[in-house]
C-alpha cells in the first residue's frame, strides 16, 4: 500500500483561516512543522484554536494556570478542535504595589492584548480561548479578542480562598491595612507577621471583589464568558470543569462563526456597568470597560457610569466595603444570582446577546439561579431593600477634573469635604508622609504625575490608601490622584483625575493650601481657583518625559486619557 493510500484525509471547512497554513501541497512545509509537535491529520483538518495562557510563577493569581489551560486544551480536543497553546506575560499587581515596578501594570494590559492579537494573526488561528488570572489579564485578553474579532471564549483562572487569622477570614487587603496599623502603633509587628503567613493560602486571584474578580464577573455580564464561570475558586474541581466547558464552547463558536462583534453592543456594556455598580466592583473596571468599548467601536462615555449607578442599587456587600469574598458568592450561586436580581427588576438588558448565541435573558432563565430572598446570605440584598439606593461608582467633574474622576462608595463614606490640599508629586513622597504619622482628620492628599502618560502607567496606590485606612482615617481623609487606586481600596479615594498633570490638567496647577471641594451628592470635584488662575499657574508647565528609553518611554508616548480608557491602539485613540 502506498503512503498516500495509508490514510484517508479528513475534510476541512474551506472557510477557515487556518487553511492558509494547513491545506494544499504548497503548505507541506507548514504541516511538517505541526507534525513535529505531535499534530496529526485529524488535527490539521480541525479548527485551529489558540489557547492564550499567561501562566507564571510571579503571582498566585497565575501560578496554576497551566493546569487550567490543560483542562481547556482537553475540552477543545474532545470537541473536535486543534488546540494550540501559547504564552503571554503577566505582572503581579500585589507584589509590584508601592514600587516603581507598579508602572508596568497597566502597560501589561496593552502588551497582553498586543501579543495575543499578534500570535493569532501571525499563525492564522480560527478562534481563541483566552485565560486571565491577575488584574490586567482579563481586559487585555478580551481586548485581543475584540481586535481580532475571532470567535472567542474568555476563561477566568479563579480566585484564592480566604486565609484565617485570629478566628476570622482575611485577604491581602487586611495585610496592606496592617502595615498602616503597625505604623500607627495599633498592631504589633508580630501580629502583622502572623497575618502575612496566613492571608494567601494557595493559588488564585485576590479573593474580594477587587479588580480581578470584578473583571471576571463582568466577563459574564458582557457575554464573553458563560454564566457561572467567574466564581469557582482557583483550586476547586469546578474551576477545571469550567475550563473544559470553555474549550468545548470555543469549538462551537468557531463552527458557528460567532464573533465578538456579533454579541457585544451598547446593551452589553450597560449590563456590565450595572453589575459593577451593584456589587461594588473595582474602579479599575471603569477604565477597562471604556477601553473594551473603544476597541469594539461601541459608543460609551464616562458619564454613562453615573447614569447607570443612579438607577441601579448596590445589592452585594463584598470586600473591600464588606467582609465577604468571591467564594461566599460562589457558594450561593455565583454572579448569576446578582445578574438575575437585576434582570427581574428590569435593570438589565435581557435581549443582549452572549457568546453562547443566546440572549442574556435566555441564559439566565436556563441557569435559573436562586432568588436573593431565598438565600441565607446577609451580604446580599434585594433590589427593593438594597444596601445602598444607588450603585457604588460615581464620576465627579468640575474645574479640577473637567474630563472626570472616579470614586467608589464602599460604606458610609462622608459625601462632602472642603479644605486645604497637601500636594505630592509622586506616590513615594505621599507614602512617606503617611508612614511618618503626619496624616490628620480632614486632610486632602493629592498625588499627581501618576497618570497614564505622566507615570507612565497609572500606578495603583493600595499601599497609601491601606496605610491611611490602617491608621483609622479611611472615612475622614480624602485622597486624590491622576493615577489609580486598587480594587481593594476603600474609603474616600478619588482616582483617574483627567486631564492628568503631565498633559497640563488642572491638577498640575495645585499648590499646598488650595481649597478643594468634594461633593459626592452633586458629583463635584473643584478647586477654589478661577480658570485664569489655573491657566496662569500652568503657563510654564512643560514637564520632561519621566523615561527616555525602553518600554516605559514608549507607553508614555502612546497612552490616551483615562477618561477614554487609557488606550494605546491608534485605531481607537481620541484626542
Amino acid at each position: 500500500m502506498s503512503q498516500q493510500e495509508h490514510y484517508e484525509k479528513p475534510e476541512k471547512n474551506p472557510d477557515l483561516r487556518s487553511n492558509e497554513v494547513t491545506e494544499g501541497p504548497e503548505h507541506a512545509p507548514h504541516r511538517a512543522m505541526f507534525r513535529a509537535m505531535g499534530y496529526d491529520d485529524e488535527d490539521l483538518a480541525s479548527p485551529m484554536i489558540g489557547l492564550a495562557n499567561p501562566a507564571a510563577d510571579i503571582t498566585p493569581c497565575n501560578v496554576h494556570l497551566d493546569d487550567v489551560a490543560d483542562a481547556a486544551y482537553d475540552g477543545i480536543d474532545d470537541a473536535g478542535g486543534m488546540p494550540i497553546e501559547f504564552g503571554t506575560i503577566t505582572i503581579s499587581d500585589a507584589i509590584s504595589m508601592g514600587t516603581e515596578g507598579m508602572k508596568a501594570s497597566l502597560i501589561s494590559r496593552e502588551m497582553i492584548a498586543d501579543s495575543v492579537e499578534l500570535v493569532s494573526f501571525g499563525e492564522r488561528m480560527d478562534g481563541l480561548v483566552t485565560i486571565g488570572g491577575c488584574d490586567k489579564n482579563m481586559p487585555g485578553m478580551m481586548m485581543a479578542s475584540i481586535r481580532t474579532d475571532l470567535p472567542s471564549v474568555f476563561l477566568y483562572g479563579g480566585s484564592i480562598m480566604p486565609g484565617e487569622h485570629d478566628g476570622r477570614e482575611i485577604t491581602i487587603q487586611n495585610v496592606f491595612e496592617g502595615v498602616g496599623a503597625v505604623a500607627e502603633g495599633e498592631m504589633s509587628e508580630a501580629e502583622l507577621d502572623e497575618m502575612e503567613r496566613n492571608a494567601c493560602p494557595g493559588a488564585g486571584s485576590c479573593g474580594g471583589m477587587f479588580t480581578a474578580n470584578t473583571m471576571a464577573s463582568i466577563s459574564e455580564a458582557l457575554g464573553f464568558a458563560p454564566l457561572g464561570s467567574a466564581s469557582p475558586p482557583a483550586e476547586h474541581e469546578s474551576r477545571y470543569e469550567e475550563a473544559q466547558r470553555a474549550g468545548e464552547l470555543a469549538v462551537e463558536v468557531v463552527q458557528e462563526q460567532r464573533r465578538p462583534s456579533d454579541f457585544l453592543s451598547r446593551e452589553s456594556f450597560e449590563n456590565a456597568i450595572a453589575l459593577q455598580v451593584a456589587v461594588g466592583g473595582s474602579t479599575n473596571a471603569v477604565l477597562h470597560l471604556l477601553a473594551l468599548a473603544a476597541e469594539a467601536g461601541v459608543d460609551l462615555d464616562i458619564e454613562t457610569f453615573n447614569e447607570i449607578s443612579k438607577r441601579t442599587p448596590k445589592i452585594a456587600d463584598l470586600q473591600p466595603g464588606g467582609e465577604r469574598v468571591m467564594n461566599d458568592l460562589h457558594e450561593v450561586g455565583g454572579v448569576p444570582v446578582v445578574l438575575n436580581a437585576l434582570y427581574e427588576a428590569d435593570l438589565l438588558h435581557g435581549d443582549a446577546l452572549t457568546v453562547t448565541g443566546n440572549t442574556m435573558g435566555e441564559e439566565l432563565e436556563a441557569y435559573d439561579p436562586p432568588a436573593i430572598e431565598e438565600l441565607d446570605a446577609d451580604y446580599l440584598y434585594t433590589v427593593d431593600e438594597p444596601k445602598n439606593e444607588q450603585g457604588a461608582i460615581r464620576i465627579l467633574t468640575g474645574n479640577l477634573a473637567p474630563d472626570g474622576a472616579v470614586i467608589k462608595i464602599t460604606g458610609e463614606d462622608h459625601l462632602h469635604h472642603e479644605g486645604p490640599v497637601r500636594v505630592f508629586d509622586e506616590e513615594e513622597n505621599a507614602m512617606q508622609y503617611v508612614q511618618e504619622g503626619h496624616v490628620e482628620s480632614g486632610d486632602a492628599i493629592v498625588i499627581r504625575n501618576e497618570g497614564p502618560q505622566g507615570g507612565p502607567g497609572m500606578r495603583e496606590m493600595l499601599g497609601v490608601t491601606s496605610a491611611v485606612a490602617g491608621q483609622g482615617h479611611s472615612e475622614d481623609v480624602a485622597l486624590l490622584t491622576d493615577g489609580r487606586f486598587s480594587g481593594a481600596t476603600r474609603g474616600f479615594s478619588i482616582g483617574h483625575v483627567a486631564p492628568e498633570a503631565y498633559v497640563g490638567g488642572p491638577i498640575a496647577a495645585l499648590e499646598d493650601g488650595d481649597q478643594i471641594t468634594i461633593d459626592i451628592d452633586n458629583l463635584e470635584l473643584s478647586i477654589d481657583l478661577t480658570d485664569e488662575e489655573i491657566e496662569q499657574r500652568l503657563d510654564d508647565h512643560d514637564p520632561e518625559p519621566p523615561y527616555d528609553n525602553g518600554v516605559l518611554a514608549k507607553y508614555c508616548r502612546d497612552f490616551g486619557s483615562a477618561a477614554n480608557g487609557a488606550v494605546t491602539n491608534p485605531g481607537v485613540k481620541w484626542d
